[in-house]
């Protein structure tokens, strides 16, 4: 008699901890961690504009030349690049599918309202789906110059960074975007403390505090380009 083949497989340990809630939070979390990491590195770069055009432009050549002669020149870019697609795609993914989750748990509205949540935390998906829109806008305006309102130059960031902001509706999509930013890490930094195992009752006023200064710093920063553009700072 022969013995009947066995075709169920069990689920990997990765699509187990991908399929439960506990692991899409947690990939919620560090990817939006690794894209916090990349927003405070980018600020940063982005202040340099305040030094001059030469400055400006040697730090944007710079950032193509990182790691030569072990790495060609852009590779180091594109791998950050690579890294950072990855994990905004799984940030929106784990989102939007915890998000269809919570709503198939309770597809009935409540009988009693609940407790008001803060302004954050009530538009975060909206706050995501602006941002999404802006990565797309800043990217076809800054790098491949495709809706750039000026004459877009390949190699003069910085005259392409005064061009933009010496537009309207450049400094109005710029701000709504980052205002979006600022409310997203106000309320995403704790949450990913949270999940992470980080936050306590004794740590969590602290880490709502560096939440608070995170987001204050990143969406002040970010806004002194446009705003030194139009006080003719930069110019």
């Amino acid at each position: 008699m022969a013995l009947a083949t066995r075709t169920d497989r069990r689920p990997s340990m990765a699509r187990t901890v991908w399929d439960s809630t506990v692991g899409k939070k947690t990939v919620m979390a560090v990817s939006g961690l690794i894209m916090l990491l990349y927003l405070v590195a980018h600020m940063i770069g982005n202040l340099k504009i305040f030094f001059g055009a030469g400055e400006f432009n040697h730090y944007a050549h710079w950032l193509r030349t990182v790691g030569e002669p072990f790495m060609h020149y852009e590779w180091t870019l594109w791998l950050i690049r690579v890294v950072l697609v990855v994990a905004v795609v799984a940030h929106a993914v784990s989102a939007y599918q915890l998000s269809r989750r919570g709503i198939k748990a309770r597809p009935s509205k409540y009988v009693h309202k609940k407790p008001r949540a803060s302004y954050a935390t009530r538009t975060m998906r909206w706050g995501g789906i602006i941002l999404a829109l802006f990565i797309v806008w800043h990217l076809l305006d800054l790098t491949t110059g495709t809706v750039h309102s000026g004459g877009f130059e390949t190699g003069k960031p910085y005259q392409n960074v005064v061009d933009t902001f010496s537009t309207w509706y450049g400094n109005a999509v710029y701000v709504v975007a980052m205002l979006a930013v600022g409310l997203h890490i106000r309320h995403g930094f704790w949450s990913a403390a949270q999940t992470l195992g980080v936050g306590s009752r004794t740590r969590d006023r602290a880490l709502k505090t560096v939440a608070n200064v995170l987001a204050l710093l990143l969406t002040a920063g970010f806004l002194a380009v446009p705003v030194g553009v139009m006080t003719g700072v930069v110019s």
